[in-house]
């Protein structure tokens, strides 16, 4: 059996008619009895019974017609896996991140990705929490990487990593001995705050709002660079997540320090991608890695 007959077949079982099947498939009504005829002849059993009104599957017919439809079902499926195999030789993404994330993951996983799809193009635009979330819901991003503990019902999370907010110190800073601050413990310093933290949603902010603490911000800058300088320059404290200081942790350059604050330790950052509208498959395959970037770093100890 080949494609045409499964097609025809199929049309004719629905239709309970050759002819009018026949006006469905637009070719004549003798080529599709003929293709038919030339089957039962081959099988050597009738698939239907002709009368007047029409045509009416037989019993072989209908474990015939059972074999057609799954046939045609799983063609169908192949093609459409196939098409998306073949849509990821090309295409576009878009992807709004925090800038601290660009900095550290981003730039691994997509030379990954691009080892794999070298074909496939990027914006990659850099924002505060509450720009990505709002860029990922409105369809401006098809992906995003922001802190996720309160989601938008526009956005579906793909994977989170705990990701407190702490205290970024110089090695020689005369806190940097520490285990953990509390929030008073900032106070004799200057800081060295993310941009956000000019908005009424900063996360900080936030936390700080049941607190009558004075703090003095050194700088406010939407530059990580900028801030990782100044740090380690040692002209203020900075308040961010690990995320875009590991190396200069790891090597000991800088110090990270827990905050005392429960919403601070809960922080979360998430992998975040619209939920009125299915992922491309490009999209989801720069997705899995992203999420296994993002599950092994340690960003909460």
């Amino acid at each position: 059996m080949h494609s045409k007959f499964l097609n025809y077949f199929d049309e004719v079982a629905r239709q309970g008619s050759i002819r009018r099947a026949a006006a469905v498939l637009h070719v004549s009504s003798s080529s599709v009895n003929r293709k038919i005829l030339d089957i039962e002849e081959r099988l050597g059993v009738k698939l239907f019974d002709r009368h007047a009104e029409g045509v009416e599957l037989t019993a072989a017919g209908v474990v015939v017609l059972e074999h057609c439809r799954k046939t045609i079902f799983d063609y169908e499926k192949i093609m459409h896996v196939v098409a998306d195999i073949r849509e990821m030789r090309a295409g576009h993404i878009d992807i709004a991140s925090l800038d601290s994330v660009a900095l550290s993951l981003l730039p691994a996983a997509i030379d990954q990705f691009a080892r794999q799809y070298p074909d496939i193009t990027y914006t990659i635009q850099t924002a505060q929490p509450d720009e990505i979330v709002r860029a990922v819901a409105d369809g401006v991003a098809g992906i995003g990487i922001s802190f996720c503990n309160d989601l938008h019902p526009g956005i579906r999370l793909r994977t989170e990593k705990s990701a407190p907010i702490g205290a970024i110190l110089n090695k020689n800073h005369p806190l940097a001995e520490r285990d953990a601050l509390e929030i008073e413990d900032l106070s004799p310093f200057p800081l060295i705050r993310s941009y956000d933290a000019l908005a009424e949603r900063s996360l900080v902010n936030l936390a700080l709002a049941d607190n009558n603490i004075p703090l003095k911000t050194a700088c406010f800058t939407n530059s990580l660079p900028l801030a990782r300088s100044m740090i380690l320059n040692g002209h203020g404290i900075g308040l961010y997540s690990k995320i875009g200081f590991l190396h200069e942790i790891e090597t000991g350059s800088l110090r990270y320090l827990p905050l005392k604050s429960s919403f601070l330790k809960d922080l979360k950052i998430g992998l975040l991608i619209p939920s009125r509208s299915n992922q491309t498959p490009i999209e989801n395959a720069l997705c899995r890695i992203l999420s296994k970037s993002l599950r092994v770093l340690r960003l909460d100890s």
